[in-house]
């Protein structure tokens, strides 16, 4: 019995790559930068006045949402005297478990925010299709009970973009440079604010 070969599609990783980091710098590059301005003030704002900061996500933007936390818990506090109280809503398995088998996944987010937030709390979601039903049904609660909203999206930003406060969207239709970018715009506000507000002793970036 003869060998079988596997043939691949004739595609040259760095062609592949070159234009893989062309695309993600491209929907960087036009990103609402009067936006993420707004939201790095709200993010100081909320940081100084003591205000709690809950982030969400699902899948791979539930990852970022995490990643906040170690960024902007530990590092940002390091670089600078801020102490940013920041909680993610997506960290949790046993609760989300628990609320998904006994409710709906649907309220995952939004059930733990009804008995975590307050009015003057903010709230980050991170989406990419921007129509997930947990991620709206949270935002629509926090509009009714006047807690902001930011957000950040992809594709054509989804209902998500229409309800939140401020919103960041890449117009883009693939998933992995829509969290690559929103990944890395989760860094350049953690890096700005920690230039902003350094500790020239201990400033690590």
């Amino acid at each position: 019995m003869g060998s079988k070969h596997i043939m691949g599609n004739n595609i040259q990783l760095d062609k592949f790559y070159n234009d893989y980091i062309s695309k993600l710098s491209e929907k960087l590059i036009d990103i609402n930068i009067g936006n993420l301005d707004k939201i790095i003030d709200l993010l100081i704002k909320k940081i100084k006045n003591n205000k709690q900061i809950f982030i969400c996500g699902n899948g791979g933007s539930a990852a970022i949402a995490n990643h906040y936390i170690c960024d902007y818990l530990k590092l940002l506090r390091y670089n600078t005297k801020l102490k940013p109280k920041i909680i993610s809503l997506a960290d949790n398995i046993e609760t989300i478990t628990a609320i998904s088998n006994d409710i709906s996944y649907s309220e995952v987010f939004k059930y733990q925010a009804e008995s975590l937030c307050n009015k003057s709390d903010l709230i980050i979601i991170i989406s990419s299709s921007g129509n997930s039903l947990n991620v709206l049904n949270l935002a629509k609660w926090a509009k009714k009970n006047k807690i902001d909203v930011v957000s950040f999206t992809g594709f054509d930003g989804g209902k998500l973009k229409k309800i939140s406060k401020i919103n960041i969207n890449i117009y883009e239709k693939n998933y992995g440079r829509i969290e690559d970018s929103h990944h890395i715009l989760m860094h350049i506000m953690m890096h700005f604010i920690s230039l902003k507000y350094k500790n020239v002793k201990k400033i690590r970036l």
